[in-house]
């Protein structure tokens, strides 16, 4: 089967690859940045898992944000930062965008869920979800930034209504007894040229599928 991207996806990740060109390191340009091609299959496999609601309100965060000079990928990184490096994000912090305690109670209920999601995926595709990031923020350090506070960074950049509509819809999957993260990595595989998470874990660990 052919992963399809839709053309709202396809809008908002090349506008994200053009952000995402212009983040400026600590330690340099970083390698992921020379990358368009897997860059696109990772952030298209993340919007094309989303409602259409949570997209066409993202895209809006986007243009908004670039209408006020901001770059939302350069301040997800900077997010990140009050975790893996405390004292280098105490002296941007007044850079950023002051952040709601209600968006943070929505966030902070966003990655609970996320990360439980996740580490259910890890536990029946260990080999193919171990390649990714340490999961739980208690790994994070200068030199590990986990799933759980690259999620959190991220949706700290989302206005106020793109999280409670990300928030909303993972209440509406975990009724349904569905899993986010699990779609988002089918879409990934399935981009990589594998049938399904399955023979892709099979083939990670060394077997036939």
């Amino acid at each position: 089967m052919v992963f399809t991207v839709t053309p709202r996806v396809k809008r908002i990740v090349e506008e994200e690859w053009k952000l995402f060109d212009q983040v400026h390191n600590i330690g340099g340009r970083a390698s992921c940045q020379d990358s368009p091609d897997t860059f696109f299959i990772m952030r298209s496999s993340q919007l094309m898992a989303w409602s259409e609601a949570m997209q066409e309100s993202y895209w809006n965060d986007l243009t908004t944000a670039t209408q006020q000079g901001r770059n939302l990928l350069t301040e997800k990184y900077a997010y990140m930062m009050a975790r893996t490096s405390p004292a280098e994000f105490s002296r941007i912090r007044s850079q950023l965008p002051a952040r709601l305690p209600e968006k943070d109670t929505y966030i902070d209920a966003i990655c609970a869920v996320s990360a439980a999601w996740q580490e259910q995926l890890a536990q029946q595709y260990p080999h193919l979800v171990g390649r990714g990031r340490a999961i739980r923020k208690e790994t994070d350090s200068l030199y590990e930034t986990s799933f759980e506070t690259y999620l959190w960074g991220e949706l700290a950049t989302y206005s106020l209504d793109t999280v409670k509509l990300y928030h909303a819809y993972i209440q509406q999957l975990e009724a349904q007894g569905e899993n986010l993260c699990e779609m988002i990595l089918q879409n990934t595989v399935q981009q990589l040229g594998y049938a399904s998470l399955t023979e892709a874990e099979v083939k990670l660990a060394g077997g036939v599928s």
